[in-house]
């Protein structure tokens, strides 16, 4: 039968392989044999103990099943704190231990085999795991969460051979002391009825070595014949999109500016639809001047739809032009032509968004029909002015910072009521304190927390008023409030990817590690193709954990994305002085100096705070160390 004519089914695959086997047979081969067939009982044991079934042997692969994901993961803990309890007393050079790679995904059901990306999955993430140890996709970590004791660790996006996306992956761990629950009743009900379970199974495949197998089968279980009324569940995924820069046609560079903001409201409408998933602004906008093939951008961003367009502004009037299209084959759900007064600019926002929606087969709650038709200002010249203060803003450098508050103030003054000019105002202000550009800081920070509230008093319903007020909290180190003003950004707006990027920042100051890796995670996936502070958040964050070495290389991810930034350099100084690199150290800071020349220590331990003395002085010391003047 062809594959593509073949059952499909969504299972977690458990892949474990040998380490060290193949480096002692030649020392002492029967020795080694009994070792390993030991190991294997006890890993056989813990699969039948969770209400495992062995699915099949070939080659040097078994494939066993599990009947929920949870099973599949205790098991994989459960065999690695056992044989680490058989290896405590044994020789470094002797010890045999498992790699371990769990992946949830689907997989090709052929007769009585299995296999597919959601298999092939397994194994990369094997081969990323250290011996000992367990590593899982995202989409187990999020299947299980904390129903087990199980600690995880972001290793990010990877890309690892022959799987054409990145896989997120993470390191689980079993916490130190922690009790396993009891296998589930599913589990349970497994072990006594010896029943095949297909659907949402958790297939083990344990890679063991050469040979092996020639003495292993005399004491293998027997396989179940396959079950002939298995029911296949789709894999439950919410609709995804990706909104395209529109093309300026205004035959004016100087425009760029409008047919961008119309794009990035779009796609912040969009976002606030829970049953969507959209990509941010900073990925779309990788495509933005280039000729695009749907399929790729499907590919690149993981989204089935595409929204394009084009943009011409000429004297009073607009006229835009949408299609939206499906990723997989090009074909276009629909597509319009709009003639426009500026004024009603508003109104076509909603139009289209509302058409979007209907081609989607999207249902809104009561509370996104009322958000999604809710704008911030009906006013086109404040809201033309405030697009110009977006651009500028976004050049990140100090005059451009002057020119974006300057359009914000002339916004404000066309619509007093435009609280979403309010907050961008606020973040300008909030920015400069942190650059150390103002010459009176702490008036600086009142005026850009006046302003963050003003903007929530008068637009509530928008994440990016929220998002302002939490990154002033932020930078007036008022925590708390910081981290509710955030939150509720993100709660707004599910796919708030900034407002994720924003929590870890925060997340981090408070020295909050861990937690700042797995929200790096979570914006990642909404903005695959992030900007330099995503991995300058996961940088900092290994920093914080004192492993220095992964602080290194993502903080020069960090410099790739953008060589100009002053925090990467900062942490990647203090993380060559801590590995013991002091010639690296002072590169960083030589380089750092060339365009910041006034950066000193004084103002760090104001304007950069970390909310852990112990972790500040460290920090500070470690720049001192590298070079960085006080």
């Amino acid at each position: 039968m062809s594959e593509d004519r073949l059952p499909r089914k969504l299972a977690a695959i458990f892949y474990a392989d040998v380490v060290g086997y193949s480096r002692l047979t030649g020392e002492d081969e029967e020795g080694t044999h009994r070792q390993l067939k030991s190991h294997f009982e006890a890993v056989s044991a813990s699969i039948n103990t969770y209400g495992g079934t062995v699915v099949k042997y070939a080659g040097d692969a078994v494939l066993a099943q599990f009947p929920t994901v949870t099973d599949a993961l205790a098991s994989a803990a459960d065999v690695q704190r056992d044989l680490a309890e058989r290896n405590r007393d044994v020789p470094d050079q002797r010890k045999i231990q498992f790699r371990i790679g769990v992946n949830l995904g689907e997989v090709i059901v052929d007769g009585d085999d299995i296999h597919g990306d959601g298999v092939n999955v397994a194994a990369r993430l094997e081969g990323l795991a250290e011996p000992g140890g367990i590593c899982i996709s995202d989409s187990v970590k999020s299947a299980v969460g904390n129903k087990l004791p199980i600690e995880y660790e972001s290793l990010g996006a990877q890309q690892v051979k022959n799987i054409a996306d990145p896989i997120r992956a993470y390191y689980a761990r079993l916490q130190p002391g922690a009790t396993l629950p009891e296998p589930s009743g599913a589990a349970k009900l497994q072990k006594t009825s010896s029943v095949r379970v297909t659907v949402g199974a958790a297939v083990i495949a344990l890679v063991i070595g050469s040979g092996l197998l020639l003495w292993l089968e005399p004491w293998a279980p027997e396989i179940e014949p396959a079950a002939d009324d298995q029911i296949t569940l789709p894999l439950a995924e919410k609709p995804s999109i990706a909104v395209l820069p529109f093309n300026n046609m205004s035959g004016d560079t100087a425009q760029e500016y409008f047919s961008d903001g119309i794009s990035e409201d779009i796609i912040t409408d969009l976002s606030r639809v829970s049953g969507l998933k959209v990509i941010d602004r900073n990925s779309s906008f990788t495509y933005k001047g280039k000729a695009v093939k749907l399929q790729q951008v499907g590919k690149d961003l993981g989204v089935q739809y595409v929204l394009q367009g084009s943009i011409r502004k000429a004297g009073h009037r607009v006229r835009i032009t949408t299609q939206l299209a499906k990723t997989a084959d090009g074909y276009q759900l629909w597509a319009e032509r709009y003639d426009r007064e500026q004024g009603d600019i508003f109104a076509l926002q909603d139009e289209i968004t509302e058409k979007i929606i209907s081609a989607l087969l999207i249902k809104l709650s009561g509370d996104e029909k009322d958000q999604l038709t809710y704008r911030p200002t009906r006013n086109f010249e404040a809201y033309d002015l405030f697009l110009q203060g977006q651009q500028h803003f976004r050049a990140g450098n100090k005059e451009d910072n002057l020119l974006a508050q300057e359009l914000y103030r002339q916004a404000i003054a066309l619509d007093t009521g435009f609280g979403r000019a309010y907050g961008a105002y606020a973040v300008t202000l909030a920015f400069s304190f942190a650059r150390g550009w103002s010459d009176r800081p702490g008036e600086t920070l009142d005026r850009a927390l006046e302003l963050a509230q003003r903007a929530i008093q008068l637009n509530e319903f928008l994440p990016q008023t929220h998002w302002a007020l939490g990154y002033t909290y932020m930078q007036r180190k008022e925590w708390d409030n910081a981290l509710a003003a955030v939150q509720h950004a993100v709660t707004l707006v599910p796919n708030f990817a900034d407002g994720y990027g924003l929590l870890a920042l925060i997340n981090n100051r408070l020295s909050r590690a861990d937690e700042a890796i797995e929200l790096i995670g979570k914006a990642m996936k909404l903005n695959p193709y992030y900007t330099w502070d995503y991995p300058y958040n996961l940088g900092r964050a290994y920093y914080t954990k004192g492993q220095y070495g992964k602080a290194v290389d993502y903080l020069h991810q960090a410099l790739e994305r953008n060589e100009a930034v002053t925090y990467p350099r900062l942490f990647l100084a203090a993380s060559y002085v801590e590995l013991g690199q002091t010639e690296d150290a002072a590169w960083e800071i030589t380089q750092l100096q060339m365009t910041n020349p006034d950066m000193r220590l004084s103002h760090l331990a104001n304007a950069h705070q970390i909310a852990d003395e112990v972790l500040m002085q460290r920090f500070l010391t470690d720049l001192r160390k590298a070079g960085l003047p006080e």
